[in-house]
């Protein structure tokens, strides 16, 4: 994104039409042009940072981000997903609607963010956070019950922090992080248990 406010004006030119029509991710792609990959992650990645109840959202949007993650270290100019993953879409009326949701809260981020604090977004620092970049959008992609909004927004706000060269954007990124790590090894924890409980209790009533 080279210039401030760009994102509410595309997301508005690619959501645009008839509500029952689907936009799928192969032409949203396409409609970004020559936006970087970061830009694209975000934007594929905003209605997981907002509760929409939607069944296998973030697995739906992980897939085609992780696929576009890979091409950004293999450095290809431009993002390319199969045709089996492009075809995929969500219907332009819910489209909207999210986008009519969280309008306020997009136009807050585009205020806030501009170039800062470069040590977090240069050398050393940069190619960790992208590294980390890529591990939350293979979790993200995870069937993981309860464990997508954390990962989300660290994802999110690490794009920020790549397209503008917001190192705030990064350190916010990082602490999101943090709370990722810590939830999932509870949930892991919990799932563990559970299981465990579970093969006890069927031990119980098939030899006891």
């Amino acid at each position: 994104m080279s210039e401030r406010g760009a994102l509410l004006p595309t997301l508005d030119r690619l959501f645009a039409g008839p509500r029952d029509s689907v936009l799928t991710i192969k032409a949203f792609l396409e409609g970004l042009e020559s936006r970087s990959y970061a830009f694209a992650i975000a934007a594929i990645n905003l209605p997981n940072c907002i509760p929409t109840g939607l069944p296998w959202l973030s697995t739906i949007t992980g897939v085609p981000m992780f696929l576009l993650v890979v091409q950004y270290f293999l450095g290809r100019p431009v993002p390319s997903l199969p045709d089996i993953v492009g075809r995929r879409g969500l219907p332009r009326g819910k489209l909207q609607d999210l986008l009519k949701r969280i309008r306020r809260h997009i136009e807050r981020l585009e205020n806030a963010i501009h170039p800062r604090r470069a040590w977090w977004v240069t050398g050393m620092p940069r190619r960790c956070l992208q590294l980390t970049w890529m591990l939350l959008i293979v979790l993200l992609a995870l069937p993981i019950p309860f464990d997508n909004f954390l990962p989300a927004c660290a994802i999110l706000l690490f794009c920020l922090a790549l397209i503008e060269g917001d190192g705030v954007m990064a350190m916010l990124g990082w602490l999101f992080t943090f709370f990722t790590v810590v939830w999932t090894i509870f949930l892991l924890m919990i799932g563990h248990a559970a299981i465990m409980a579970a093969i006890a209790a069927a031990r119980h009533v098939l030899f006891d």
